[in-house]
């Protein structure tokens, strides 16, 4: 960085509906797999934050559930969640992608471009790797009419492409600042969160239907050994019965599955063994009980 370049600072919020891929998009800009990413939508539940450091900026993502008409106490705080991020952020990223086409669901109206209007919008349009690039043209044509955005920039997060001229492009709208956060840190939230999103994640891979909207995790032990493995144990949350039953399978195979994919993620990420012990809890409707919230981590900040 030359003498008379300024060192910047700032908040970069991810926000959209669910599914565009806003966790792809934050763990190919970091380098570094921090939001878990499945298939099915509203994986993301609470609002992560990844660091960039470069030796001219400290670029802090903050990537966000998506923006979605809540039908239980959980979808409020995750709308809240997102609410969080759009509130901090000194540029918001609204994602969106391109089998969408120009619509933009009211959710992202209401929240980001009646709220926020002063602070620098981007649209994003992702998923560029699955559209002929002649077709790609009339949809930023028409996004460009819409006044909410200073810049489009087409992406794709699964490929990597374009992702250089994005923090470029980001790193015009970031305020001149000191580092918030020691420039080795890659995010503020702990061990024990991430190991909890990484069981959570192989839940949401391997079952279908509601299953993994009805469960959380909560991580009970963490305990780091000077020999041997790392222990950890945690307990799935279900909200019946017959889910229970589900979540384990006959014998209690499916549940090892789910064991044996964590571990390997949360090995990658602690970079040591762990030995994971899960469980299986019954909590009847938790997604609508603030205790039970609050307990899981999806009351408020981390």
């Amino acid at each position: 960085m030359s003498k008379d370049q300024a060192f910047k600072t700032g908040y970069v919020a991810i926000v959209g509906e669910p599914n565009v891929g806003k966790s792809t998009l934050m763990n190919a800009l970091l380098g570094i797999k921090l939001s878990i990413v499945t298939r099915k939508p509203q994986t993301t539940r609470q609002r992560v934050l990844g660091i960039l450091n470069r030796e001219d900026a400290q670029v802090i993502f903050l990537d966000t559930p998506g923006l979605i008409k809540p039908k239980y106490l959980l979808h409020e705080k995750m709308v809240g969640q997102a609410q969080m991020a759009l509130a901090e952020a000194d540029v918001i990223l609204c994602l969106t992608e391109v089998s969408r086409k120009t619509e933009l669901p009211d959710e992202v109206h209401k929240l980001v471009f009646e709220r926020y209007a002063g602070k620098p919008i981007l649209l994003i349009i992702n998923k560029v790797d699955t559209i002929h690039k002649p077709d790609l043209l009339p949809l930023i044509e028409a996004f460009s009419k819409e006044s909410a955005f200073k810049e489009i920039i087409p992406v794709s997060a699964l490929k990597q492409d374009n992702l250089a001229d994005l923090v470029k492009t980001v790193m015009k709208y970031l305020p001149e600042h000191p580092p918030f956060y020691p420039t080795d840190a890659v995010s503020e939230q702990t061990e024990r969160f991430f190991v909890a999103e990484f069981v959570r994640e192989k839940v949401f891979d391997l079952y279908r239907d509601e299953i993994p909207y009805s469960t959380a995790v909560e991580i009970i032990e963490f305990k780091e050994r000077e020999q041997g493995k790392t222990f950890i144990s945690a307990e799935i949350v279900v909200e019946k019965d017959s889910q229970k039953g589900i979540l384990i399978g006959k014998g209690g195979v499916a549940l090892k599955k789910v064991g044996r994919l964590a571990r390997n993620e949360i090995e990658l990420f602690l970079g040591k063994q762990v030995f994971l012990e899960l469980r299986v809890k019954v909590r009847e409707g938790w997604r609508d009980k603030e205790g039970m919230l609050q307990k899981f981590g999806y009351g408020g900040k981390h």
